[in-house]
């Protein structure tokens, strides 16, 4: 496990769009869901980080879409080197955990090169018009830090967002293991 941090993409940044294929079989795009926020997070299933926050990411998914915010979950580990996130242990992992929200396979990892992303988790909020508005950190609960899984930075975020007012700052970057990356497909934005 390598802590990585957030690359933190610049604010205001449009989403990139992206058509991937779900754990359940069909495929989801963001161009094609209309919503009034859009919540991007890059997960996996054996990360510790992402297995320390898995109760209150099933939580936020039921929130998000009551209150009308698209979440998707995408994992874009090469599975061929990390078997525990294939597309069926992906299922499996929604499944046992109630996410509402699709989980989404980025194979290529297009998708998370387009998103600077660089662990797991790592979130990213867009307003209605998919302007980027936060990125970061869910809360300060970390494996063993003893800290509350609260998800209270993001859901600020989301509140705001929804309210139509800006973002609280700080925006603290997350901190996770980092995406496992096929080999020499790893991006240069890590310099």
């Amino acid at each position: 496990m390598v802590l990585t941090p957030s690359q933190m993409l610049p604010l205001g940044t449009t989403a990139p769009d992206f058509e991937l294929p779900d754990a359940a079989g069909g495929r989801v795009s963001l161009a094609r869901t209309e919503a009034k926020a859009y919540l991007v997070a890059f997960i996996c299933n054996h990360c510790p980080f992402v297995k320390h926050i898995r109760a209150g990411l099933a939580a936020l998914g039921r929130d998000c879409q009551a209150r009308g915010v698209a979440m998707f979950a995408i994992n874009s580990n090469d599975v061929a080197r990390y078997p525990a996130d294939a597309p069926d242990k992906m299922a499996e992992e929604s499944a046992r955990n109630g996410y509402v929200f699709p989980y989404l396979l980025d194979e290529t990892q297009e998708v998370a090169r387009a998103y600077r992303a660089a662990c797991t988790p790592d979130f990213y909020l867009f307003d209605g018009a998919r302007r980027l508005v936060y990125r970061g950190q869910l809360d300060d609960a970390r494996p063993g830090n003893g800290a509350p899984v609260t998800g209270a930075d993001l859901r600020a975020a989301i509140d705001a967002t929804l309210a139509g007012a800006p973002v609280p700052a700080p925006q603290r970057p997350s901190i996770g293991c980092n995406i496992k990356w096929k080999p020499g497909n790893e991006p240069d934005y890590f310099g």
